[in-house]
């Protein structure tokens, strides 16, 4: 695979032109001999793309010729850039050399085509991928109907937000683009206008390739004429079917400079703008008021009303007259263009001297959401109140909560209660004053005297969660921990918990890691942690404690098996034993637990419930009983599920866990019946191939902690996966 490198050339007509590096072939230069040449040689580049190689690329698009280009050296041979040999060093000693490399050319236009479909990979270089995103932009301007006539061509009509955009593509060029497009003399051309005269390139091919189908100009039928007018010639251009014009060079002189004259209203950028700002009602009035001014194109802070502009016609005021021609004039034609973009500036032009229309609120918040960026994209100004973000302001939803029984035991099951208030902006609302939010209209609302804009969804799905899903007042923690990361369906955005008891220090260990109290290894251990490995036992004992469930998910090798025998002694140690455990394995290692434990663990009794012989009924309750851990195997969690089923264990370890990765089994749904107070999965492959198998060893160790399998997929696995 070839890494395709490009550079655009704006001089004499523009050209785009295409070479690359190929990874396969040896990296050394052709030495030089002799004396060193008092002019800087032209090298061959030893490992650039032949034209075969390029055209198969390009699907044979384009002309086959060589460039000359500056490229970083070690000695005689071109350094390879970061996509051909990713990882490579850069030498002590780098020099520059110029190099000879074949080149696919494409004259006087832009292949936007293939550089904004650019698929995600390696394949490409920096100078290529920016041009690719420069065309995307090309694209976007057309979309957008940003472009307009001009001498030779359509060109990109840069204006409003655009031209930041423009300026920062001209600040992120590659450094090799400049270098590879310097003129003869070696001057480097200006970013802006290299970018520029692409963009203009790269908007006449996308508009001219359109209008092939559909030229603007018919050719009159009969015998061809010996000279076709310069108006016509120009509107051909426009159509794709010419690139210059014939015919005598002062009448053509001439034409131009008409056509510039005429053109350079919308394509020259005017010291003076129109600009509208929004104004509150005032009083108890719905009333609002968008205002028309000028503004100074180059100084936005420069705004006049339109009331200064009519005060005496010609000579508006002391400073406009100094400073702009006709500002009367400028204002009455950028308000005709912008009523065009916003027919609701109409009315207000009716008056012989405009200053202003009048908006109704839903008028208003349109005007808001889409209208006013609309005319800044077409070079407008607009002056928006302080308190509108773009976005509705977000409704703070603070809880407090509370263990619902004094002395429950923690678990994502354990009910909570809460109490909620509610803010938008920096005031309180009181449950009322909420409710009423969720059914007005509109999504403008004037509260306390100060206006705001709403999201109505939001507070309706707020005010739903409250008044009927948790309508008893009170949440499992399972629930309440899904609440804070917004992971609960249907369930309320909340910015802010407090929480008092137990709640407050299981909240605070969960929100900080570093409080994870460090276990240390049990006196009973026949052996030596490692440091991770006493790590692992912590966080074991940290998430049982808080009554969640574990998974240990370290690769195979790192010692899962002696974490948690090691986390089984610590147990016993804190006087918190953890027996009766079952622990449940594939059929072939249920040996190996035997000797782990027996090796690291003597103390525990362990029986293992497998085979013909295996005990059942009040045998095996008072087996279970009597041991600290049941050993058996995932075939006979379905075949002796009621039987598993009818002891309380304390706690469960599920070894090789992707054994439930199909929650839909019955092996699964048998594991996940049985009652246990603390949980641990063991598995170096918690996602083997979909996510769903995540959401079924969680759904074991944490019933319900990541939603339904529903809400799952349609949340995460469906937009990762897809």
């Amino acid at each position: 695979m070839i890494i395709l490198h490009s550079f655009w050339t704006d001089k004499p007509a523009g050209v785009f032109h295409i070479w690359g590096e190929d990874p396969a072939l040896p990296r050394k230069g052709a030495a030089q001999r002799g004396r060193k040449p008092k002019k800087r040689p032209t090298l061959p580049h030893p490992f650039a793309a032949d034209h075969t190689a390029l055209a198969a690329a390009l699907d044979g698009a384009g002309e086959p010729g060589t460039a000359a280009i500056l490229l970083p050296a070690a000695g005689s041979t071109p350094l390879p850039s970061p996509e051909c040999e990713p990882g490579s060093g850069m030498p002590d000693r780098v020099d520059c050399s110029l190099y000879r490399v074949p080149t696919i050319s494409l004259p006087g236009t832009v292949p936007v085509a293939f550089l904004a479909d650019l698929p995600a990979g390696t394949g490409y270089g920096a100078t290529h991928r920016f041009w690719g995103e420069a065309a995307r932009f090309a694209l976007g301007l057309v979309v957008r109907q940003s472009f307009v006539p001009g001498t030779h061509g359509w060109e990109a009509l840069i204006r409003g937000e655009d031209r930041d955009r423009v300026a920062r593509l001209a600040g992120a060029l590659p450094p090799a683009c400049l270098f590879w497009a310097a003129g003869e003399d070696g001057a480097l051309p200006d970013p802006a206008a290299l970018v520029t005269s692409f963009l203009n390139h790269a908007v006449h091919a996308i508009v001219t390739g359109a209008l092939r189908e559909q030229p603007l100009l018919q050719r009159s039928r009969g015998r061809p004429r010996k000279t076709i007018p310069l108006d016509e010639q120009w509107v051909e251009m426009l159509s794709g079917r010419r690139d210059d014009f014939t015919g005598e060079t002062e009448e053509n002189t001439r034409f131009l400079r008409e056509l510039e004259d005429w053109l350079s209203p919308t394509i020259a950028p005017a010291p003076l703008r129109a600009c509208f700002r929004l104004e509150e009602p005032e009083g108890e009035s719905e009333q609002w008021r968008l205002s028309f001014h000028l503004q100074a194109a180059d100084d936005p802070g420069i705004v006049i009303p339109a009331a200064d502009i009519w005060k005496r016609r010609g000579e508006a005021s002391t400073s406009l007259a100094q400073r702009f021609e006709d500002p009367q004039d400028r204002l009455l034609a950028d308000l005709g263009r912008a009523s065009h973009i916003y027919p609701a500036l109409r009315p207000g032009l009716a008056s012989r001297r405009p200053a202003a229309v009048h908006l109704d609120t839903e008028e208003a918040y349109a005007f808001l959401r889409e209208w006013a960026s609309l005319l800044i994209e077409n070079g407008f100004g607009v002056i928006l109140p302080a308190w509108w973000k773009g976005t509705a302001s977000r409704s703070t939803l603070q809880l407090k909560v509370k263990p619902a029984r004094e002395g429950e035991g923690l678990g994502l099951a354990t009910l909570v209660a809460f109490d909620w208030t509610v803010a938008l902006g920096d005031r309180m609302l009181s449950p009322e004053e909420f409710e009423q939010l969720a059914f007005l209209k509109m999504p403008l609302v004037r509260m306390h005297g100060r206006w705001q804009s709403i999201d109505r969804d939001e507070i309706k799905k707020a005010l739903n969660a409250f008044t009927k899903k948790y309508a008893t007042g009170t949440m499992t923690t399972g629930e309440l921990l899904r609440v804070i990361a917004g992971t609960e369906p249907d369930g309320p955005a909340v910015s802010e918990v407090t929480a008092d008891g137990w709640l407050r220090g299981f909240l605070d260990r969960s929100a900080e890691r570093r409080l994870i109290e460090p276990v240390p290894q049990p006196a009973a251990f026949s052996g030596t942690l490692r440091p991770y490995q006493q790590r692992g036992l912590s966080w074991l004992s940290f998430l049982t404690r808080n009554g969640c469930g574990a998974c240990l998910a370290d690769d195979m090798g790192l010692g899962k098996t002696v974490q948690v025998i090691a986390y089984l002694l610590a147990e016993n140690e804190r006087k918190c034993p953890a027996t009766p455990t079952l622990l449940l394995c594939p059929t072939s290692i249920v040996g190996n637990w035997q000797r782990e434990f027996a090796r690291f663990a003597p103390d525990l009794t362990v029986t293992v419930h497998h085979g013909s012989n295996r005990a059942c009924g009040d045998v095996f309750a008072a087996q279970a009983a009597g041991s600290d851990v049941t050993i058996t195997t995932y075939p006979l969690a379905v075949r002796d599920r009621a039987l598993l089923a009818s002891v309380a264990w304390n706690c469960i370890i599920l070894d090789e866990a992707q054994n439930i990765k199909n929650p839909s089994t019955k092996q699964a749904q048998a594991v996940r019946a049985f009652k246990a107070s603390r949980r641990i999965a063991l598995t170096g492959t918690p996602v083997e191939n979909r996510l769903a198998e995540l959401w079924s060893i969680m759904q074991f160790l944490n019933p319900g902690y990541l939603g339904t399998f529903d809400s799952f997929q349609s949340g995460f696995a469906v937009p990762i996966e897809r």
